[in-house]
């Protein structure tokens, strides 16, 4: 089945969720028969409630009995079924590995869950992972998901990453998740984000205002942006800029063609102050490369920012032009990509597992759409996400109710329709 949206969704652990854990030396286990499976309660009222707010509902469950030769497979799936008779569950997704298997499905690993949202067209930055172990949390977190923790008291290591929200039942979990979707969500959400926002333009009072906002960790522009707004004088203006903001990543672009030139522009650039970092596009106007460029002034102590990447190869050469050098930015225009019709976000996990092994290397989303893709980028651990003013203007909405929001546009066509003095 396809899905053309995509949709919020909440994954369950089930033993110690939905169903009762057996408990020995105070450590969960999960029933071993059908007939010891017994609901927890307000389990069946609590999902049917998320499934009222049209939420997808999953079962994520880790269920090692099996490889372990302690259950059988038929009974893990007759015991979901007794689950399907009370609760509105769209899937149920198992992993019958053990921890020697080394698979990706077996929580603290989100296979499960990325595996899941793949097939129901779930958006996992606007979706809940609930579980009362660290494996659920971890996998939450792992998945871009926001996490609610199930304290049962087990005598065993809690999670590492503190949760979104910790809660003494299934009742509770669902309690915050409704909340959060009535307007809580909107602060938590946005200062949760792991992804830096950077704001992208070349206004001084526009960049002075997100200056003030704590949420914007940086800034970048281009030339495009420069001629738009009017300045004049290049220098003139980066450097009143950076007098204004001497604390927060600055980058500013070369705008040669030729290499030589590039060169002498860049190491000009940086030397404007510490907190730049010069912007190299990937290739000049005659299709050559600049990583032999940009390698000597990585290595030379130059902070770098590669721009107007928009494939895998060259994600991959200049990641093998900046290894061992400085501190560096690799921008992929996602929104151009998306321009052609093509989904970014594939592309954007890949280049992020490019860049694990080299943590002086940052990953940007660029050239976002919309403010959703923020949180896209969010959902895959995406360092870096530059937007411009009137897509930071847009987290005023993060949260908002959307009938009041309908209840807005309704009077605003009214409003509009009114001012124009239509009649018929």
């Amino acid at each position: 089945m396809e899905f053309t949206t995509q949709r919020r969704a909440v994954f369950l652990d089930r033993d110690g969720v939905l169903n009762r854990a057996v408990v020995r030396g105070g450590r969960p286990y999960p029933p071993a028969t059908v007939s010891e499976l017994e609901l927890m309660p307000g389990a069946p009222e609590g999902l049917r409630r998320l499934r009222d707010r049209g939420f997808v509902l999953v079962v994520v469950t880790n269920q090692p009995d099996v490889a372990r030769g302690a259950q059988r497979r038929e009974e893990v799936e007759a015991m979901h079924a007794r689950i399907a008779e009370q609760m509105p569950v769209d899937s149920f997704r198992a992993c019958y590995h053990d921890d020697g298997d080394g698979c990706g499905c077996r929580k603290p690993q989100p296979g499960l869950i990325l595996a899941a949202a793949a097939e129901l067209g779930v958006d996992l930055a606007s979706s809940y992972v609930v579980g009362d172990r660290w494996r659920d949390i971890e996998a939450g977190y792992a998945a871009g998901c926001r996490t609610v923790w199930i304290n049962a008291g087990y005598a065993e290591r809690g999670p590492s990453r503190a949760p979104d929200a910790t809660v003494g039942t299934i009742t509770d979990a669902v309690d915050w998740i409704l909340e959060q979707e009535k307007g809580g969500l909107a602060a938590n959400k946005v200062s949760g984000l792991r992804t830096k926002l950077f704001a992208d333009g070349a206004e001084k009072a526009s960049m002075l205002e997100l200056y003030a906002n704590p949420l914007i960790k940086g800034f970048t522009t281009n030339p495009t942006l420069m001629r738009k707004a009017g300045i004049a004088s290049y220098e003139a203006f980066a450097r009143d800029i950076l007098a204004a903001i001497p604390d927060r990543p600055i980058s500013f672009e070369v705008f040669a063609d030729d290499f030589g030139e590039m060169e002498r522009q860049g190491r000009r650039i940086a030397g404007w102050g510490g907190n730049v970092y010069v912007k190299i596009p990937v290739t000049n106007t005659r299709r050559e490369s600049a990583c032999g460029l940009i390698r000597r002034l990585s290595h030379e102590g130059v902070k770098v920012n590669v721009t107007a990447i928009l494939s895998l190869g060259q994600v991959r050469r200049v990641v093998e032009a900046l290894a061992g050098g400085g501190p560096s930015n690799v921008s992929v225009f996602a929104g151009r990509i998306a321009d052609t019709g093509r989904d970014p976000a594939p592309l954007m996990r890949a280049a992020m597992e490019m860049l694990a092994p080299h943590p002086q290397i940052e990953l940007i989303w660029a050239s976002p759409r919309e403010l959703l893709n923020v949180f896209q980028a969010d959902s895959i651990g995406c360092h870096i996400v530059t937007a411009t003013t009137d897509i930071l203007k847009k987290l005023a909405l993060v949260g908002k109710d959307l009938d009041e929001y309908s209840l807005e546009t309704v009077r605003m066509f009214h409003e509009d329709a009114a001012k124009s003095g239509f009649t018929l």
